[in-house]
Order: structure tokens, then sequence, then C-alpha cells
């Protein structure tokens, strides 16, 4: 929080001028590049998948704003779209339109409005979405078409990941190049490919203190101790943390992801914890689980623990004795 004002009235005391719409729309903003990469690299099928979801979910939460008798004008604080977006960017650029236009509506019904709405919900909702696609839907979930500009014609096409998982691409020498990974002419997600645009809007967060600079950065951390210590055990079979890192849905998750203000702890201890679980649970998935992502379950279950966190993290109060 940062430039506050005292009000010398009834509570609250402290005002912050950065409001939820212009937070939320802050995070759009941020979200600019990675969608303009999503749209060079897949073209008409990013479009139409973003489109979908976005409609999707500002469908669903006008519907239940309406059912709740909620002001409407709540549309507009931003929430919605970024469900959208993210949703968006964490599907496969061959998925069909209803499957998204599901996921979209799950994500803002289940992941969001059933707790309450926006404040209240437990999980991020994008990956409430993306979650149930996953079991409902899991073959179209894990089919993959090649970027455009690789001009592959192909039906389809391997992820980085999962050509290192299960197609043994270390022994093989068909590890993906590091440089690819960066610009983004790789199989994946819509918006996991490109690592450089991701970076982009990732430090338009950090400059605009829009996000907590440790949740990213134990992610970070914690996925490269973990990995880092099987690579330089194996060199011959596991992938350096570097990769880990450009690689898959990590840097999505690290940044626009496991740092949402209402699914993410809210002390500094917590925040730290909640970010090095995030990043070793990534690893374990990587490196020995049955899926060659793991980043989407991993903030899940580390944000099931953000009300403990909360709690038993929370600073003393001053004066305050410790209880037994």
């Amino acid at each position: 929080m940062t430039n506050n004002t005292f009000i010398l009235q009834s509570s609250p005391h402290f005002k912050d001028k950065d409001s939820v719409p212009k937070i939320m729309y802050a995070v759009i903003a941020s979200l600019a590049p990675v969608v303009a990469a999503s749209l060079y690299f897949f073209r008409f099928k990013a479009l139409a998948l973003l489109l979908s979801c976005i409609a999707a979910c500002l469908v669903t939460e006008a519907l239940f704003l309406w059912l709740r008798k909620k002001p409407l004008h709540s549309l507009r604080d931003g929430s919605a779209v970024i469900t959208g977006i993210l949703l968006a960017m964490t599907l496969p650029p061959s998925l069909s339109l209803e499957f998204a236009i599901i996921g979209a509506v799950v994500a803002i019904a289940i992941g969001k409005q059933v707790f309450g709405g926006l404040g209240y919900n437990i999980f991020n909702p994008a990956l409430v979405g993306r979650a149930f696609l996953q079991t409902a839907f899991p073959v179209a979930m894990t089919t993959w078409i090649p970027p455009a500009a690789l001009k592959i014609q192909t039906a389809t096409f391997a992820t980085p990941l999962g050509n290192l998982r299960f197609q043994d691409a270390i022994a093989e020498g068909t590890l993906t190049p590091l440089k690819d990974l960066f610009i983004g002419n790789v199989g994946g997600c819509l918006g996991e490919t490109s690592a450089f645009a991701l970076i982009l809007g990732a430090l338009f967060l950090l400059s605009r203190r829009v996000i907590d600079w440790r949740i990213p950065l134990g992610i970070l951390l914690s996925l490269t101790a973990f990995t880092g210590a099987f690579w330089l055990a194996n060199p011959e079979k596991y992938a350096s943390p570097l990769f880990h890192i450009l690689a898959g849905g990590l840097l999505i998750g690290a940044f626009f992801m496991a740092t949402d203000m209402v699914t993410s702890p809210i002390t500094p201890l917590g925040t730290w914890i909640y970010a090095l679980g995030i990043g070793i649970v990534i690893g374990l998935i990587r490196l020995f689980g049955g899926f060659a992502e793991g980043v989407m379950y991993s903030i899940l279950f580390m944000n099931a623990f953000v009300p403990l966190l909360n709690r038993y993290t929370r600073p003393r109060t001053l004066g305050e004795r410790s209880k037994g």
C-alpha cells in the first residue's frame, strides 16, 4: 500500500488511491504482451478463444449479479475480464469454443460466485475453470498444434515439457532449445509459449507494485533449487532449472495467477511459505508426476492453505502472549 492518507473519522482510517478497478485494469494492461504473442503465434484460434472466454465470463457474472440482486455496474471492475483472459491463455489453441465457454462459466460460477463473489473466493477462478476442463475433456486439453510461425503441417505437436517428460528428449537430443522457449516458437497453451512476452508483462506488474514480489521470487527460487538438485545429480536425465522456468506455464502462473490478491496470503511469512510450496509442488509433478505440467495443480493446492497461513503466520500484536 502506497501514498496512504489517515482519515480522522469512522473506519476505514487508511485510504489508498489504488481502487479495485484500477488494479484490475493494470493487470489487464500487463497481459497485453502475452495476448499479442498468442495472437501472433496462433492467429484466429487465439482470438476466437479469447473473445469467447471473456464474453462467457461477463455474461455469467452478470447473471449471478442479477440473481443475487447486486448492481450490474460491478461488471466494470474488470475482474471478470481478467478471469476470461487468464483462462483463455491457459487453453490449448486447438480447443473447441464450446469447451472454452463451459470452462468460463465454471470459472465464474463455481470458482467465484458460489463463494460470494470478488474477494471471497478461495481458489483462483481461471484455474478452477481450467481444472474442470482438464478433468472433463482430458484429450481435448492435451491436444496441441504448432504455432503458425513454424509453418509445420501436422495435426498434433508436442509441448516442450511433454517432449521432456514422455519422449526422453534429453537422451534423444530433441530437447527444445532455450531460445525457442524464450521467443515462443513452441507448442503449448496460448499464453505460455513466449517467455519474453510474459517477462514484459511481469516487469510492468512489478514496476506498478500491483503484485507481491515475494510470490514469483519464492516460486522461482524453490523450483530452481528442487529441479537444480536433480539436474546436477544427473544432467543426462533431468533438464536444467532454466528450462523449467522458461517452459510451460511457470511464468504465467508465478506472475499472473499465484499473485492473485484474493487467493494468496496477506502476511509476509505466509507469502513465503505459499510461494516456496508452489515451486516445490511444481517440481514434484514435473519430475515424478503423471502429468508433464504441474503449475495449475500446485497453485490450487496452495490456495487451499491460504486461510491457515493467514491465521498462523499473523504477526503477534505488541504485548500479546502466545497461547500455551
